[in-house]
């Protein structure tokens, strides 16, 4: 039986696949499969993977004539996978030497559901590392255990989907799927059903993803409409967690991420047309507008204080220039 599938979304990364593919010949096992999903590349990202395959036996490719987005890719990976445990690696990241065999055995003796671990991010010649927000290692935990406290970093604030193993038996759950509509933030909803519905969870200490941050068009990079997707993820999230039988608990983290994430993309909104920055804060103050919690929202934004607390009480009355306070 295949130990791991390894999901390998591409698309026009041939500066970097090459280096993707070769950390997994260094974390190769005869149990493991890597499937690249080529997702419409129009440079050489397809034949750099197909030199590949010499070392990389377990190494296939899918390919869309035309691009569908990193969520589609993501699912369509899985649906053609087969192993006992799911990872994600994005075409232009790669894994330190010896990292997969070792959470994938970590994992195996914990008999959890997921399981995460730390990474490097790399931009340009920087690096630095970020841990999990969970103190307590190989243990296996209630997922429940990793959504709060709100007030500070948690496990559903480490959204990176690459630094961690699934069970497949997430998938049979149907909680592996992510939103194809959503192009940007598609991993918070995801990491959020995750901690909501799974049964376990480990953080496992080992330090293996690099993480490529600030590429030339990359979406975290680009001004457009697209950007506005992180409120489309906010309200699923929002929505899943008043569904909750535990709303009352939960919904002040989520109260409050939402908040921290409106206000970060607030400080970036000179990149987007005088259209989308209109859109973005009109939606963000519809959504929170909406709760029904109103008393957690004013909470929160008392608990932010200071600057945090003004923007955001300007965009709740309709301000079109919150960050002039």
């Amino acid at each position: 039986m295949t130990a791991l599938s390894v999901i390998i979304p591409a698309k026009d990364v041939a500066p970097y696949i090459g280096d993707t593919l070769a950390s997994l010949v260094r974390n190769d096992r005869p149990d493991f499969e890597y499937i690249v999903i080529d997702d419409g590349s129009a440079d050489d990202t397809p034949n750099i993977v197909d030199d590949f395959r010499r070392r990389l036996p377990n190494l296939r490719m899918l390919r869309n004539p035309a691009p569908t987005g990193l969520s589609s890719v993501r699912n369509q990976g899985v649906a053609d996978s087969s192993g006992r445990y799911i990872t994600y690696l994005d075409g232009d990241d790669w894994f330190a030497p010896g990292y997969l065999p070792t959470v994938v055995e970590a994992a195996d003796r914990l008999g959890v559901d997921f399981a995460k671990t730390d990474h490097v991010q790399v931009n340009g010649g920087q690096r630095s590392v970020h841990l999990v927000p969970e103190g307590r290692v190989n243990r296996a935990l209630d997922p429940r255990e990793g959504i709060l406290p709100a007030t500070t970093a948690s496990m559903v604030n480490y959204p990176f989907t690459s630094a961690g193993i699934y069970h497949r038996r997430l998938v049979e759950a149907g909680l592996m799927d992510f939103d194809p509509a959503l192009h940007t933030c598609e991993d918070q909803p995801w990491a959020w059903r995750l901690h909501l519905r799974a049964d376990s969870f480990a953080r496992i200490p080992v330090l293996g993803l690099f993480y490529r941050r600030g590429l030339t068009g990359s979406l975290t990079q680009v001004g457009d409409t697209r950007q506005l997707h992180f409120l489309n993820a906010f309200r699923t999230i929002l929505d899943d967690v008043l569904a909750d039988h535990e709303a009352e608990r939960y919904l002040p983290k989520a109260v409050r991420t939402f908040c921290a994430i409106l206000l970060n993309q607030a400080e970036k909104a000179d990149r987007l047309s005088p259209q989308d920055r209109r859109e973005m804060f009109a939606r963000g103050r519809e959504l929170l507008t909406s709760l029904p919690a109103q008393h957690i929202l004013e909470a929160t934004i008392r608990e932010m204080g200071g600057k945090r607390e003004r923007r955001l009480r300007k965009i709740l009355a309709g301000s079109s220039r919150p960050l002039a306070v």
